[in-house]
């Protein structure tokens, strides 16, 4: 081969080049364009359902005001409560939907990074992964003990290692959703109670602190993002009496385009 078609066979592979990574960059690009929309939607639901709830708040009371009363003007008042409580379920399931796509991040994640994060459950017993949305689940109850948002020794290597995951070559483009949730047992303890108020209260700081052991491990700040949902969100039926259900105690770690 002489030196002219060397030249530009080697142009052509620059070139194959640079239109592979321009098309990876703009599919991330993409990605975080779906994500600022959905975020802005979400945003107009949320200020919907707002408005559609206050509608019903007077509509009950102006129920009350007649309350004892019968008639047709009662019966009215009664099918406009129900139509708003109707409006109002299918808002808040359409901004549930919305939520977990945002969180999911909308495509599969890449095949290198699923190996890695496969890899990674395989290793620990307190860990799922979900190939499908990009979620990683940790059993709280091995995470945490009963009533505490202090990581336990024992957990923290796994912690550190998904550290290790997303400061790789594959994880450095992505960033990191952490959710808490509990089951719907009461907390009761009085020491228990000074800390954590509520159950939403355990869940929002359990997802703090693993925020917290990850940024010391070297995952820069503005790449995570933290929420809680308390007993508000079950992945199983809870026992009757408010007895709970260890697998709805846990922590997810959504991994999404970062937002850089």
């Amino acid at each position: 081969m002489n030196r002219s078609k060397r030249l530009v066979l080697a142009l052509c592979c620059v070139v194959v080049i640079s239109v592979s990574g321009c098309g990876n960059s703009q599919k991330y690009n993409d990605l975080k364009a779906q994500n600022r929309i959905q975020q802005q939607r979400i945003e107009g639901l949320e200020n919907e359902l707002g408005l559609c709830s206050g509608q019903l708040q007077q509509k009950t009371q102006e129920l009350e005001a007649i309350s004892g009363k019968s008639g047709a003007d009662q019966q009215a008042k009664d099918a406009l409560i129900a139509a708003l409580e109707a409006d109002i379920q299918k808002k808040k399931a359409l901004i549930a939907q919305m939520q977990t796509q945002l969180l999911q991040g909308g495509t599969p994640l890449p095949a290198e990074m699923n190996v890695l994060l496969q890899d990674f459950a395989k290793s620990s017993d307190m860990v799922d992964f979900d190939a499908a949305t990009g979620m990683l689940k940790f059993k709280s109850d091995l995470l945490f003990d009963s009533g505490s948002d202090t990581v336990k020794s024992g957990a923290a290597e796994a912690v550190k290692a998904l550290a290790g995951i997303m400061n790789s070559d594959e994880g450095g483009a992505f960033d990191i959703v952490i959710v808490g949730h509990t089951d719907d047992m009461p907390i009761k303890k009085a020491t228990t109670l000074k800390n954590h108020p509520t159950n939403w209260h355990l869940s929002v700081h359990r997802a703090i602190s693993v925020e917290r052991m990850l940024d010391t491990n070297g995952i820069a700040p503005e790449r995570m993002a933290v929420k809680g949902y308390g007993q508000y969100r079950p992945v199983e039926a809870n026992k009757p009496g408010k007895k709970g259900n260890t697998a709805n105690r846990r922590v997810e770690i959504f991994i999404i385009p970062g937002s850089a």
